[in-house]
């Protein structure tokens, strides 16, 4: 669908404003707020943002109300929260955010490896009558996965190749000499639950494959560095009953945080423009 048809149909219509609430100001939240006031000024008001230290300067959106603790969420008539703020947050917020608004979109997918985590929130979801979003991250879309999945599938390997600056303050400092790489180096083999727990910056998007086909743990993944790329590239193959799946991605890293993708933001930004939108593809 053409960018114009989303910002067209959002600007003139008559209903409110979807009214957004935030938790987290870095990398990814500051460039999704960036693009929402190019495409969407008139559509969305940034109503929130949730940070750890309140006092800090950060470019926060004008007007925006800067909040540090859950329980200030309570009374704001949210359509939607969206978390960027790392796993830790999910938890914290998570709860808190399905109760005082309509939906709450994750981005750090990797807390869901936590079970009892994930119980929690669908329990919150249920009981408020509100609905927990997964965006679809730095892979763009897996509705081919989600759809395949209706029958049985086989298998879903997901492959995540960086640049070795992405995989710096990582665990992965840990199996390979990231400065010293001279060729692609596969440093790390396991299910998306064992990913998502050592390497939880790196790895929400193997949490939304899991998510989309076989489970967190039956999807295997591999993590890479290769020093003769400069993008996130993503490599998701799967098969069973529907047939067989390749998908590739090399993805722009995100320009103030190469662990993440431009594409993880603007995953966010196309999730909050189809809540508005009159036709969504």
């Amino acid at each position: 669908m053409p960018n114009w048809f989303i910002a067209m149909s959002a600007s003139e219509r008559s209903a409110p404003r979807l009214r957004l609430g935030i938790i987290g100001w870095g990398a990814i939240a500051s460039r999704v707020a960036q693009l929402l006031a190019e495409r969407q000024k008139n559509a969305i008001e940034i109503v929130v943002v949730a940070v750890r230290d309140t006092a800090r300067d950060r470019g926060l959106p004008t007007n925006a109300r800067v909040i540090s603790h859950p329980d200030e969420l309570a009374g704001l008539d949210l359509d939607m929260i969206i978390e960027a703020a790392g796993r830790p947050a999910v938890e914290v917020w998570g709860v808190a955010a399905l109760r005082h608004a309509r939906r709450f979109a994750v981005s750090s997918t990797s807390a869901f490896a936590d079970e009892g985590l994930l119980d929690r929130l669908l329990a919150a979801a249920r009981e408020a009558q509100s609905r927990i979003v997964v965006p679809s991250g730095a892979l763009g879309d897996l509705g081919v996965l989600a759809a395949a999945s209706i029958l049985p599938l086989d298998e879903v390997t997901h492959s995540i190749v960086k640049p070795p600056r992405a995989w710096r303050n990582t665990k992965a400092e840990e199996f390979v000499d990231l400065d010293a790489l001279v060729v692609r180096t596969e440093f790390f083999a396991g299910t998306a639950r064992e990913a998502a727990a050592a390497f939880p910056q790196n790895a929400n998007v193997a949490v939304i494959t899991a998510l989309s086909g076989i489970g967190l743990d039956r999807t295997r993944v591999l993590l890479v560095a290769d020093p003769s790329i400069t993008r996130n590239v993503h490599e998701v193959r799967a098969s069973g009953a529907f047939g067989k799946l390749e998908l590739k991605l090399e993805n722009e890293p995100l320009a103030t945080n190469p662990k993440s993708s431009e594409m993880t933001a603007l995953s966010l930004v196309r999730l909050i423009e189809n809540s508005i939108a009159d036709l969504v593809v």
